[in-house]
């Protein structure tokens, strides 16, 4: 029977190609509706929105008024520039995610859907679909609108995708249906999946209207998360703040009082000239709040975010929002799905137990009794994931299903259903009609024949497959007459049989003979156990949310390493310590679940609000929390989560709510994210440590030179070249440093710590003031030397010792935060060398050409020997510190 039969007279000729245009003009197009669009320059202009961006902002504009009063508008431009740069290359990357994530997605509205139009069936693209459409549904297809089916045969969908059951029965009649599921027996839904049977629908809602559509709305909404790096630079920026002003109102009346006490003007009626010096040393003031400012910082964190996200991407991670990025550095828990992601959604037979000699007769039954299918080319199953792994288990034992299916014809089948709960087929194997039966084993064991010692025993093993968290199964036959027809009748054993006779032939109380017992489960991912236990070495709570049962759940979770044996105890003392359904967690108020939600390992049963629900509880506790997950379900959750990670196989409504999408469906790339997030987040410190070392000796230079009455002897070009090296250079050299694993063995930082710590703040002192000693002693050596004044060649000096005290001390910013040596891995930083070797050959260029530019005068090669040498101080001086805190941490892990 084709497709077009199926459908039948009582259906019609489905809708016209007039009807059509009209239910699309009154009923809309079957896309849902994405977030609401946001312009090119809306989007661009968000950027602004970052702390020290703003910072900047108000640093640049005090910049401009000063240099309209002094004529030089170099250090505004640079300003300028450094913020225009930032914003762009951040806006930039994260349009190109949004282009890569809309080709993604848009694919998924293009898989054909068979309909009947015009009395005849055809294929339509999925979003072509509209409200009345005939839909022809088969094993296979996904679900293209919401819709009431008119017939159905054997019809089963996989739900997991909305509601988390992974098989639910459908009647076109609805009071057919024994079991009450979360709609109507006679509904299917979008995004849903036929895993058997076929059915015809009617289209009741398409787009947004559909159930699916409904959830949608949920995971879009805008829900005010803020990323820790966010705060962190909130809290730096208003840190600068305050610094910078309170140096600035300190050095304006140091400077004042130095004036006042050494100036005979203020002694004077000459008033002009007392507000000239006050205005001069406001503009001083304020120019110390403009060095302050590490105008480089967001260049820093948007090249650290925007190459990490092609890193990542190169690895099938799609980071879709740049924080996210970083965020997964700063994550404590993890809330995860279990099919399909600690899962592989694959069943597959995890034992079967042979209690028949007959091998054959057995891989006959899997084959006939069935309505599964294996792909010739690549063993992909197509129908009921039951029987696939049935069939699956039959080919890895050498018996080729499609030869026996074929030498075995068919007379008749009684397909599953939920009342007998079990399978029945009539074939003819080598002239001899068997009946073949598979179900629930207590279904199949009531109607064979055991003994009274096996019965227990068999119903013992049951158990142990299902404490087990396995789906199981029993086969059965017998061997028929030719007389006997009716398969619903001969599944009832002869009443007149006795427990004495069950030990009788073959066949003489006509009750079966059981062929096996089967375990099916569903494996978990090979990655899942080693990425789960990173996660948790790295101090992350993993937690499971799933729609499945409390036992399966339970056993997925013992099976990750989640769950133990103090775990079973916890519970057994105190019911919902550890494990909780989403029904008994829906019925906790607000105080109820806030108290158990940090002891939660396990949430079975559970519906999309729950988890959402879950996830805002921890982030009052002031956790960090990311969610994964595939469905529709998953959504909301991924949406409030501080990071959603969905599946590249997972719907399209996750992968919308999501901020990363895991292209490769592989866990260990959760483990992989957070070892980047936190490597990042240590990089960005690198920077501001490298920064703020250069800002404390150039602001000490600056004020200690004004109170002596001399100006920093760097010309505006030369402090654009330093600046250069400060800003563009340094953050790209510390941001391209690569990942360390070592990240992993440290607990996750807490959301309140200040991005630049004590032990930070320490260094960054000690180096700024040494650089600042080393620069006074030079500059005075030069003053008082036997030459008048300072020299062109000494200045050209003093330029290049500047800045070779940067390119050493960027050695020491890439150790930051370790014990290792400078040179560990050196050869792996290509990004790092790369910078070096543009700052040492720039400033060589510079020296030896630029001439009245750059107020320099060729240096000879005796002189460049020696500045390299003596400025390298700075690393040696770093590497002496890092070995003695390695032979510290030795002695430590001896004791």
């Amino acid at each position: 029977m084709n497709a077009s039969d199926f459908t039948t007279k009582a259906v019609g000729n489905g809708l016209t190609q007039q009807e059509v245009e009209a239910s699309r003009r009154k009923y809309g197009s079957n896309q849902l509706t994405p977030p609401r669009g946001v312009s090119l320059w809306k989007l661009y202009l968000d950027k602004y929105r970052d702390p020290i961006i703003k910072i900047l902002l108000v640093t640049a504009l005090v910049s401009l008024v000063l240099a309209f009063i002094e004529g030089d508008f170099i250090e505004t431009i640079g300003i300028f520039i450094a913020i225009f740069l930032a914003t762009t290359v951040g806006f930039i990357f994260e349009r190109d995610a949004a282009r890569k994530f809309n080709v993604l997605t848009a694919l998924d509205e293009e898989q054909p859907v068979k309909v009947k139009r015009d009395g005849r069936v055809q294929e339509i693209a999925r979003r072509d679909v509209v409200v009345g459409d005939i839909l022809i549904i088969e094993v296979g297809d996904e679900i293209p609108a919401d819709g009431k089916l008119l017939t159905a045969v054997d019809l089963q969908i996989n739900e997991s995708s909305l509601t988390g059951e992974p098989m639910v029965s459908k009647y076109a009649d609805a009071a057919q249906a024994t079991t009450e599921d979360a709609y109507p027996a006679d509904q299917i839904l979008r995004s849903t999946m036929v895993m058997g049977g076929r059915g015809v629908a009617r289209v009741t809602a398409v787009g947004d209207e559909t159930e699916i559509g409904k959830v949608a709305r949920k995971s879009t909404e805008t829900t005010n998360t803020e990323t820790p790096l966010h705060q962190q630079l909130g809290k730096l920026a208003r840190f600068i703040s305050k610094i910078g002003s309170g140096v600035a109102v300190a050095a304006f009346i140091l400077f004042l009082v130095h004036s006042i006490l050494t100036d005979s003007v203020w002694h004077s009626g000459d008033y002009l000239r007392m507000t000239e010096l006050t205005l001069n040393y406001f503009m001083m003031a304020v120019t110390l709040i403009v060095m302050a400012v590490p105008e480089g910082l967001p260049m820093a964190v948007t090249l650290s975010l925007a190459l990490n996200m092609r890193r990542m991407l190169r690895s099938n991670n799609l980071v879709r929002k740049l924080h996210a990025c970083e965020t997964m550095g700063a994550v404590t828990v993890i809330c995860t799905d279990k099919t399909g992601t600690l899962t592989q959604n694959r069943m597959e037979v995890r034992e079967m137990v042979l209690l028949s000699d007959d091998n054959p007769l057995l891989a006959t039954a899997i084959s006939v009794n069935s309505t599964a299918h294996l792909d010739a080319e690549d063993g992909r199953g197509i129908g009921n994931p039951t029987e696939i792994a049935l069939l699956t288990w039959a080919q890895k034992q050498g018996f080729d299903y499609r030869s026996l299916r074929e030498s075995a014809p068919v007379e008749a089948q009684l397909p599953f259903s939920t009342e007998r709960k079990l399978m029945a087929t009539i074939a003819r194997v080598d002239g001899h009609r068997y009946l073949f039966v598979k179900g629930a084993p207590e279904m199949i064991l009531s109607i064979c024949r055991l003994s009274h010692d096996e019965k227990p025993l068999l119903t013992r093993r049951l158990t142990a497959f299902q404490q087990a968290a396995n789906r199981t199964l029993a086969l059965a036959y017998k061997q028929l007459q030719d007389n006997e027809i009716e398969i619903a009748s001969l599944l009832t054993p002869s009443s007149s049989a006795g427990e004495a006779g069950r030990e009788a032939s073959e066949g003489s109380d006509g009750r079966f003979i059981l062929q096996s017992l089967v375990a099916i489960s569903d494996p978990l991912r090979p990655d899942v156990p080693s990425a789960v236990a990173e996660c948790r070495r790295a101090g992350i709570t993993v937690k499971i949310v799933t729609g499945d049962t409390s036992t399966t759940a339970i056993e997925i979770a013992r099976q990750i390493g989640i769950w133990t044996a103090d775990d079973d105890k916890a519970e057994a003392t105190q019911p919902h310590s550890r494990h909780i359904t989403g029904t008994d967690f829906a019925a906790l108020n607000d105080e109820e679940a806030y108290r158990e939600v940090q002891g939660l390992k396990v949430m079975s049963r559970a519906r999309p609000d729950n988890k959402q629900r879950l996830v805002q509880l921890l982030q009052k506790h002031g956790e960090v929390v990311a969610v994964t997950g595939d469905g529709t379900n998953d959504a909301p959750a991924l949406n409030y989560a501080h990071v959603g990670l969905s599946l590249g196989s997972g719907t399209s409504v996750a992968k919308e709510a999501s901020d990363i999408t895991l292209l490769d469906d592989s866990f260990a790339s959760i483990a992989r994210a957070v070892m980047w997030g936190r490597s990042l987040y240590k990089n960005i410190q690198r920077f501001l440590y490298f920064q703020l070392v250069v800002n404390l000796a150039a602001l000490l230079l600056v004020l200690c030179g004004s109170l002596v009455g001399t100006a920093m002897p760097l010309t505006v070009t030369q402090i654009l070249w330093v600046n250069l090296i400060m800003d563009t250079f340094a953050a790209m050299s510390l941001a391209s440093l690569p990942p360390s694993h070592e990240v992993m063995n440290e607990k996750p930082r807490l959301s309140t710590d200040f991005i630049i710590t004590r032990s930070m703040i320490r260094s960054i002192c000690v180096a700024g003031v040494a650089l600042f000693a080393l620069m006074s002693g030079l500059l005075l050596y030069y003053e008082y030397d036997s030459d008048p004044g300072i020299q062109l060649h000494e200045l050209t000096i003093f330029f290049t010792v500047f800045v070779m005290l940067q390119f050493w001390n960027l050695f020491n910013a890439k150790s930051l935060g370790s014990h290792h040596s400078a040179f560990r891995h050196f050869f792996l930083d290509r990004g790092l060398i790369l910078v070096l070797l543009i700052i040492l050959g720039g400033q060589w260029i510079i020296v030896t050409f630029g001439g009245k530019m750059f107020r320099t005068e060729p240096l000879s090669p005796v002189e460049w020997i020696s500045i390299i040498a003596s400025t390298s101080v700075v690393l040696w001086v770093g590497e002496l510190s890092r070995w003695i805190k390695r032979k510290q941490s030795s002695k430590q892990a001896i004791k």
